[in-house]
């Protein structure tokens, strides 16, 4: 692939690589360029080229960059810059050196293996840190912004091979005075992750993203999603109506005080399910340190090279042939 370099007010980017496909937009790992040989990897997220003439498009990719912008933390995926280049959108972002939870469940699922409980307890309670900072952001005037992913599912869940789970993607994300998603009229984020409200079109708040990590979490103990169906609106009732099995039954080594974790987070009434994300990491962190040395960001980097066989230094990649620069 012919080289390109995007150069916008002294910001110098080289595309690498893609890393990533969307609805929307794909999402590529870049090096950026800098006085005095300066160079980090990051990753640019741009507005698909028959989209970017499109104005509802446009407005969900800026509100998105506006709504991230200020959310800084070690749990969600930071975004750094937003520009335009020939009347398409960028986003240059954190790149994270890593695997995202899909492949990692599937990367267990081809070795035949089950993901270790502490460890699937470990990266929903990290998701669950990110969320109850975004959660509970506030503008720079002091109001809050009543953020809600509304899309958390494995895909967006980014684990780097030095341990670090970070929450990506908020481009369908609501907040106060920023949705171009109508409630009401659509369902936001994939079926087989959408909260009971979702499924049923209702107005969404802090506690659909709990719901939805339940799902995650329970699909990193068993290796599949106890909602999906090949049918969409099969998984959406599933969502609605079908029986929470009993996890135990379905793996042994779910021990009681996670199954009770499980199902307050699978709550169809959501006053009946853990009433905000700092409640769920409260209850997930006792189970992992309350009566042991739990889990670190350092096992599970241990646990991702050893899983994925060491995979190669990310800046090996840049002396291989080159491909878009942005």
């Amino acid at each position: 692939m012919a080289s390109l370099k995007l150069i916008i007010n002294e910001l110098h980017y080289e595309l690498l690589r893609k890393i990533a496909e969307g609805g929307m937009g794909v999402v590529y790992e870049a090096h950026q360029y800098g006085a005095g040989n300066f160079h980090k990897l990051v990753a640019i997220k741009l507005i698909r080229e028959e989209y970017s003439s499109i104005q509802e498009f446009q407005k969900n990719f800026i509100g998105e960059a506006r709504l991230v912008a200020d959310l800084i933390h070690t749990n969600i995926v930071q975004t750094y810059h937003l520009g335009v280049v020939g009347g398409q959108h960028f986003m240059v972002m954190e790149f994270v050196n890593g695997v995202n939870v899909e492949q990692f469940i599937d990367r267990h699922r081809v070795l035949r293996r089950s993901i270790p409980v502490d460890f699937a307890v470990f990266i929903a309670s990290r998701v669950a840190r990110g969320l109850a900072y975004a959660h509970q952001k506030t503008d720079r005037s002091g109001h809050h912004l009543n953020i809600v992913h509304r899309d958390v599912n494995p895909k967006n869940v980014m684990l780097g091979y030095e341990g670090d789970v970070k929450l990506t993607d908020f481009g369908i994300a609501k907040a106060f005075n920023l949705m171009y998603n109508e409630e009401g009229k659509v369902i936001p984020g994939k079926d087989e992750y959408c909260s009971p409200e979702q499924a049923s079109y209702a107005v969404t708040d802090a506690r659909a993203d709990l719901f939805s990590l339940g799902i995650v979490l329970s699909e990193l103990l068993l290796g599949r999603n106890i909602f999906r169906e090949d049918d969409r609106l099969l998984s959406r009732r599933n969502v609605l109506s079908m029986p929470i099995p009993r996890f135990r039954s379905l793996r042994p080594e779910i021990d009681e005080k996670l199954e009770v974790i499980l199902h307050k987070t699978l709550e169809r009434d959501r006053n009946r399910r853990y009433q905000s994300a700092s409640e769920l990491l409260t209850d997930l962190e006792i189970y992992l340190y309350s009566d042991r040395y739990g889990p670190t960001n350092e096992k599970l980097a241990v646990y991702l090279r050893e899983l994925f066989d060491r995979p190669e230094p990310a800046n090996a990649r840049l002396s291989s042939e080159p491909s878009p620069v942005v």
